[in-house]
């Protein structure tokens, strides 16, 4: 068996593209990931096309294609334009799905005939949760702890909301790809999903429930509806009619829009069924929905080592389960690892030369990859996984 080409993220100097690409060549690279901001294409989010941003990355592609090296284009990565959140409130609003459509048209028309694997969003589950659940990313929302974080949003309610406008986002713009696009520039189009994998605390049943239901809570809730045409019966009986639904029509678009699944893996937390009240209180959002809590620890015992990054541990394991994972709910899908690695904390008491044996990033991505080549060994299914990993740290 033959094995894809581990790829690495690099960040590329606007002034020195040129140099960057020549030296990702001459790592050997094959692939690169890259995103494209919204702003960058329309300033204003809709309306005019800024031609400046249209040529900067028609040369970054170029570049890239000119070494050999396969564009992977990020239509969204965060970085909705400000003009769209004064105007309507962004991804709350329905709105979001028609001009998203627009704006990953003019990105199909403007680059399709070089580009061939498309993401359409990037971590969508991150993005619901740390922007209008938590509070933590923009735009800032959230109702935890009684409103105490955040001025303003709903926790119980917008996330769900957001990420069903994100699900139609991509429904639509695949929509447009596959009746205008795809029969000529022959490419595909997924989603970048982050997914942890979530073990069970003990052996109890509960605690084993609790584990899967947060598994649906987290990738189920967005991939779901891409397979089956609508989120996990659990979603559905726990959240009730706060989680929207889908219109027959809408379905019928949503189900089958994803030509490949791209997960974004590091590690992986165990689970146990919450017993109490309490972060219902607290919280009321869509962790308290979920009925379970998730750690690093186990007995006063972490999971795994830890990397620099206090929520990342590493446990190879959890790639090989998270990857069987989805072969059996999903039935094979393509697979891309947009995203796997570790960081490690800068040491000053560690000279230049012993910091670049980078020994312990090394151990992490051959037992990462080693359990990723067992998953596809065991299932004989070679064509359904490729390896494309990114690492941003």
């Amino acid at each position: 068996m033959t094995y894809p080409m581990y790829t690495i993220e690099v960040t590329l100097r606007n002034c020195y593209f040129q140099e960057d690409v020549q030296l990702m060549a001459d790592m050997g690279m094959d692939a690169y990931r890259f995103s494209v901001a919204w702003a960058r294409i329309y300033p204003n989010g809709v309306g005019q096309v800024n031609q400046a941003g249209i040529d900067h990355y028609n040369k970054l592609i170029d570049a890239l294609l000119a070494k050999g090296i396969q564009p992977y284009v990020t239509l969204y990565h965060w970085d909705l334009p400000q003009a769209l959140e004064d105007k309507y409130g962004g991804w709350l609003h329905r709105q979001i799905i028609i001009d998203f459509a627009a704006y990953a048209e003019t990105c199909f028309e403007a680059f399709g005939d070089r580009v061939k694997h498309w993401i359409t969003l990037n971590e969508p589950h991150t993005a619901a949760i740390q922007g209008y659940d938590a509070g933590l990313q923009a735009p800032g929302r959230c109702s935890v702890l009684l409103h105490l974080y955040c001025r303003a949003g709903n926790s119980g309610t917008e996330p769900y909301i957001v990420a069903h406008n994100f699900i139609l986002a991509h429904a639509a713009a695949a929509d447009v790809y596959r009746r205008k696009y795809k029969a000529a520039q022959d490419g595909q189009l997924g989603i970048a999903f982050d997914v942890m994998w979530f073990e069970p605390m003990t052996n109890d049943t509960m605690d084993i429930e609790a584990a899967k239901r947060a598994q649906e809570f987290q990738l189920g809730w967005f991939a779901d509806p891409f397979f089956f045409g609508d989120y996990p019966a659990t979603m559905r009986a726990r959240v009730g009619d706060r989680l929207p639904g889908f219109t027959a029509e809408e379905a019928a678009v949503v189900k089958g829009a994803l030509d490949f699944m791209g997960i974004n893996h590091y590690t992986t937390y165990y689970t146990r069924q919450n017993n109490t009240n309490f972060i219902g209180v607290l919280l009321n959002n869509t962790l308290a929905d979920t009925g379970t809590v998730s750690l690093p620890f186990k007995n006063g015992k972490p999971i795994g080592d830890r990397a620099n990054s206090i929520w990342l541990y590493i446990v190879p394991r959890g790639m090989r389960s998270l990857m069987n994972y989805v072969k059996e709910r999903y039935s094979s899908p393509p697979v891309y690892i947009t995203e796997n690695g570790m960081d490690d904390s800068n040491n000053p008491f560690i000279s230049i030369k012993d910091a670049l044996q980078d020994t312990k990033r090394i151990k992490y991505h051959n037992d990462y990859l080693t359990n990723l080549a067992a998953s596809i060994k065991y299932y004989r299914n070679y064509h359904s996984f490729s390896v494309l990993i990114l690492h941003r740290q």
